[in-house]
């Protein structure tokens, strides 16, 4: 049997899994107003965002350590099983939160589905790198972001919804057999890379493989790993530092909203959970737009000629540029209506921008360093947003988020910086002699 098309089948499955994957996370965070009046309710608004503050920060700092063994992980057992452990372990994760009753039974689940989530990116980048030609990656990056968005979009309105039917902890158990049930699929399709794979047509598999930096060098007909270098000879590289500061740059603007426009809307206008699912999904659909945006652009420069560091730095540049003055404008948004389309604005920037800071470690190198250096840039990302999450109870006490806006500005600008300077040509490279 022969499947036209099927690396595109491949990524859908992939961006379906970011998908439950953000129905997951969010989870707790639209329910945590409904959640800590049941089981803090002698709590002020602050001691609760105190809570949530710790709960979420313990969950970054294991997707942290979880984005570094799963960059690993992925390398060694290759896309099909480290997909198929991650998002395994996640969905029984997430159900178990049905049973938690405290900071610390909280902090436990959220550890493990913070570990296991974070496969899903050095995953996503690995598959990425296997599927698809460099011409076609930010596009299928941009495809696969879009998950997250529409996970955001779906997610908010649709555990609001459940809010309605179910109690809390029901709702924890309902989304993570949906991701035990994805793993069917998946693992009947991914047989394995697009070099051995029985379901491939000869022409997709020439198409995909001719197309990628690792080149036939030798002549031998086989198709050549490229540079591939060890861990330490990868940190030795600037580059390999401008991927890594530009995603700890970027990465908490992203999640600076995904933790906290239910908090936000709940203080700032006092919405309950049913408002909330009104109001809360609108940033993500301009994240949805930006991610397609984004991988299009690229796919559309690459398209007519323009080289791949050409094109990576415009539409990076562009994204961080709407980004901007959009989250300057935060400081004093005016009505809810007004403030989330700002989020939106900002998102669409973010999503502009991130599929092809994404697909750097797959312009820049080949093999199995691809998932080791995404699995890095993810840590540093996941720790410098476990540093704006444990700071932002502080930095809104009372309710006014400005502070937190205007870090996200200048990191926006320091995301910008370290790739325009540290990679000053966006190529493969080679071995340091």
């Amino acid at each position: 049997m022969k499947i036209s098309g099927l690396r595109w089948w491949v990524i859908a499955l992939i961006a379906f899994a970011t998908i439950i994957n953000y129905i997951d996370r969010q989870s707790l965070n639209v329910l945590w107003p409904q959640i800590s009046l049941d089981l803090y309710p002698d709590k002020t608004d602050d001691q609760r965002k105190e809570i949530f503050a710790l709960i979420s920060v313990i969950f970054v700092f294991s997707y942290a350590f979880g984005q570094a063994i799963f960059g690993k992980i992925f390398d060694w057992v290759g896309t099909r099983i480290g997909f198929a452990l991650s998002i395994g372990v996640w969905s029984v994760a997430t159900a178990l939160h049905a049973l938690a009753y405290s900071i610390l039974s909280f902090g436990i689940f959220r550890s493990i589905l913070g570990i296991a989530e974070a496969g899903n990116w050095p995953g996503a980048a690995k598959g990425n790198a296997e599927w698809f030609p460099t011409k076609e990656r930010a596009f299928a990056q941009g495809l696969f972001n879009s998950g997250a968005a529409i996970g955001g979009i779906i997610s908010i309105p649709l555990i609001a919804y459940l809010s309605v039917h179910f109690r809390w902890q029901a709702i924890f158990i309902i989304v993570g057999i949906t991701g035990l049930l994805w793993l069917i699929p998946w693992l009947v399709l991914v047989k394995s890379p697009p070099s051995t794979h029985p379901w491939l047509t000869k022409a997709e598999k020439e198409y995909i493989l001719s197309g990628q930096n690792n080149q036939d060098i030798d002549q031998d007909g086989n198709y050549d790993e490229g540079y591939a270098p060890s861990t330490s000879q990868l940190l030795k590289h600037k580059q390999s530092w401008g991927v890594i500061i530009a995603s700890a740059a970027i990465d908490p603007i992203w999640w600076l909203f995904v933790f906290w426009i239910p908090i936000y809307l709940f203080e700032v206008y006092g919405m309950n959970v049913k408002e909330i699912g009104i109001y809360g999904w609108v940033p993500y659909v301009g994240a949805m737009f930006g991610a397609w945006f984004g991988g299009l652009l690229a796919q559309n420069r690459l398209k007519i000629g323009w080289s791949v560091d050409k094109t990576r730095k415009m539409v990076i540049t562009l994204g961080c540029l709407i980004m901007l003055p959009s989250l300057l404008a935060m400081a004093n948004p005016g009505g809810p209506t007004s403030a989330v389309i700002l989020m939106a604005i900002i998102l669409f920037g973010f999503q502009t921008a991130i599929g092809n800071v994404q697909t750097l470690p797959s312009d820049l190198f080949s093999g199995k360093t691809v998932g080791t250096l995404s699995g890095f840039a993810g840590m540093s990302a996941k720790l410098a947003v476990a540093g704006l999450t444990s700071l932002v109870p502080m930095l809104t006490s009372g309710g006014n988020y400005t502070p937190v806006f205007v870090i996200g500005a200048g990191l926006a600008i320091l995301a910008l910086g370290s790739v325009w300077i540290l990679c000053p040509k966006i190529e493969p490279l080679k071995a340091q002699h």
